[in-house]
């Protein structure tokens, strides 16, 4: 769709990257008006986690975007070379991804085509979404749209996309679940030469659970890789913000766990890019955390609520001579 060139920028003195369309869709009319468009409004994301868009226009009949220059390589390319990563890894950076995308769902755009591809990470473990091209204005989808060309790439769309349907926030989280799926697992739920049945796969098929495939998945975080690949919109979590704070809910309480287990090395406090997300939400803990934490809550004595039991209960068994003596007043025992 595109060449991409690293650039340097003489007025501000940056390196830039600037992407620069192929002239055919140049050439459209109407792709050119969604472009700016698109363009705009990735233009109005500004976010540690998400590629900054500084410029766009038309010059020789081309149509370009100039982008923020990032170091490293996308993590398409890294997957490639290591087959999978380490839970830890996985986590941090599909976290980040999260804080991204899930910045980009507040302000009412959908990114519509996540993959690792379209994932950057720096040489200090910084994550950064590029291509937000074709992302849109939820604003401007009605909920019974449909379109004669899919948007995503087949390996990574949702089942919704697959369909032809409008695209939601609950259609990135699908892919991002695949993309952590392939990270923690080295390989894709889904493979298929045809993106017909490909896209058949994902609106039909339940992949194989990837605690299967790599046995050092833990049982709570294969359950939440599931629940986000459910074919369903809603039941998956609801934004890419949601399932951050779930995965970065089930990291913490597994290294605490971890910690506690005689004999077991505590975990290394991160030196990774820390993000910060929204949407507060439950997770489901390991059943061992869960004991423990009932057990923990259940040796604590809430001595204040009691006292305040005590006080009402003497209260009220004060007044009852006080209603005996006004009634027997007003109705004397008759002789």
């Amino acid at each position: 769709m595109a060449v991409v060139y690293r650039a340097y920028d003489l007025r501000l003195e940056r390196p830039v990257a600037i992407k620069v369309l192929r002239q055919d869709y140049s050439e459209s009319d109407g792709f050119r008006e969604r472009f700016r468009q698109e363009a705009k409004a990735a233009a109005n994301l500004s976010h540690p986690n998400i590629v900054t868009v500084h410029d766009f226009g038309l010059d020789a009949s081309r149509l370009y975007i100039v982008m923020e220059y990032v170091p490293g390589t996308d993590l398409k390319t890294i997957l490639k070379e290591r087959g999978r990563l380490d839970i830890d890894e996985a986590i941090s950076l599909i976290v980040q991804a999260c804080a991204g995308i899930g910045y980009a769902h507040r302000a009412g755009l959908v990114h519509c085509d996540v993959k690792p591809h379209n994932m950057l990470v720096t040489p200090d473990q910084r994550l950064k979404v590029t291509d937000f091209g074709i992302a849109r204005a939820l604003s401007s989808i009605a909920p019974d749209e449909k379109h004669d060309v899919v948007w995503g790439s087949p390996l990574y769309f949702s089942p919704e996309q697959a369909a032809g349907q409008a695209p939601s926030p609950a259609s990135d989280v699908y892919s991002l679940g695949v993309v952590l799926y392939e990270m923690l697992t080295g390989q894709l739920p889904f493979t298929a030469t045809d993106p017909v049945e490909l896209a058949r796969l994902h609106r039909e098929s339940v992949p194989v659970s990837p605690r299967r495939i790599n046995l050092d998945i833990p049982p709570a975080l294969d359950q939440i890789i599931m629940k986000v690949l459910s074919k369903e919109p809603s039941a998956r979590y609801r934004t890419a913000d949601q399932l951050g704070r779930v995965l970065l809910t089930f990291s913490q309480s597994a290294s605490a766990f971890a910690a506690n287990i005689p004999g077991q090395a505590a975990a290394p406090v991160s030196s990774k890019p820390s993000v910060t997300l929204t949407d507060p939400v439950s997770v489901t803990l390991p059943p061992e955390k869960t004991s423990t934490l009932a057990q923990d809550s259940s040796s604590e004595i809430d001595w204040g609520s009691i006292g305040l039991g005590m006080l009402a209960l003497l209260a009220v068994g004060g007044l009852i001579p006080f209603w005996l003596y006004v009634y027997f007043t007003l109705n004397p025992p008759i002789r």
